[in-house]
């Protein structure tokens, strides 16, 4: 029997997964004593079940990483017999190597961290490089976001041949034209130089966009700075329109007022990171729900069924 239980990061989330599942969300209370520490109590048997824990390390990332941490200790000291993360939105993913001397690898450290704690497999969603899977010492089920936006990409261009899917910067070029790939239409690439953190400056456009209708695919949105530059210079090379889709909707700084600001049209994001205040600040912020195909996943792997037909 599938037991799910939620920290505080998107409780919202983890009721809709609930939901698809036909399950209640488990009774777990996460608190702070009053100097800030985390405390847990779960408060129903899960000795010998299947456990999830629904918790994205987002804003505050330490007082929600430590929240899963937690969680899952007090999971496995109550003898559950399998503890899955499902973190939709994985913290800390953006300092996966180095990049200067003496720099941490963060990613990998939060991995371990995750691993030794107790958790015996990962779900997560879009990480921001791939090659994260391979910091874990547990399985990972790496799903894509893709499925739910290729329908809404659909939605606002219906024509292919009036649409270029853009990568705002080389890394993430993969990404762009797979999804480019399967809506049959044109791909550029932005060649961008990033002089600090949350600091790029747009260099050239890769890819003809003048006259297209321009939709920049990334994987998530922080200050909305390269998102708003992007944009921008899409628009001087003759784009007639421009939109974004990201899985993860950080939006941390000015990104709601750069976004409201911008010559974007639209801008799409998922509900990973709890994103309905911000929808109802941004009128060009849309949300997007996971909900379903994380529930799919969860699902799946309970039955001990193949999830590899999620990795759209």
């Amino acid at each position: 029997m599938i037991k799910v239980f939620a920290g505080n990061s998107n409780e919202p989330l983890a009721q809709e997964i609930c939901k698809h599942l036909s399950v209640k969300l488990g009774d777990a209370k996460v608190r702070t004593f009053s100097d800030g520490e985390v405390m847990v109590e779960i408060s129903e048997n899960v000795r010998g079940r299947d456990v999830y824990v629904i918790q994205s390390t987002s804003a505050p990332s330490n007082n929600h990483l430590m929240e899963l941490l937690i969680m899952v200790d007090a999971l496995k000291r109550a003898s559950a017999a399998r503890i899955n993360a499902v973190v939709p939105y994985f913290g800390y993913a953006r300092q996966d190597r180095k990049v200067a001397p003496r720099a941490p690898i963060t990613a990998k450290l939060v991995a371990d961290l995750i691993s030794v704690a107790g958790v015996d497999r990962l779900l997560t969603m879009d990480l921001h490089a791939g090659q994260i899977q391979g910091f874990f010492d547990i399985p990972v089920d790496h799903l894509y976001a893709a499925p739910v936006m290729l329908d809404e990409i659909r939605n606002i261009c219906p024509d292919p041949s009036d649409l270029v899917l853009v990568s705002p910067d080389a890394g993430g070029t993969e990404r762009a034209r797979a999804f480019a790939k399967r809506l049959n239409a044109g791909l550029a690439i932005i060649d961008k130089r990033r002089s600090g953190p949350n600091v790029s400056e747009v260099m050239h456009i890769i890819g003809d966009v003048e006259g297209k209708a321009c939709v920049i695919i990334d994987d998530m949105i922080d200050t909305a700075g390269t998102l708003c530059t992007a944009s921008k210079a899409l628009q001087e090379q003759g784009a007639t329109e421009t939109y974004a889709f990201a899985t993860h909707g950080v939006l941390s700084g000015p990104a709601l007022e750069r976004i409201d600001s911008s010559s974007l049209k639209q801008v799409v994001v998922t509900n990973t990171i709890p994103a309905e205040d911000k929808v109802k600040q941004c009128s060009k912020l849309t949300s997007l729900s996971v909900s379903r195909l994380l529930s799919e996943a969860i699902r799946r792997i309970h039955n001990d069924e193949s999830v590899s037909s999620l990795f759209v």
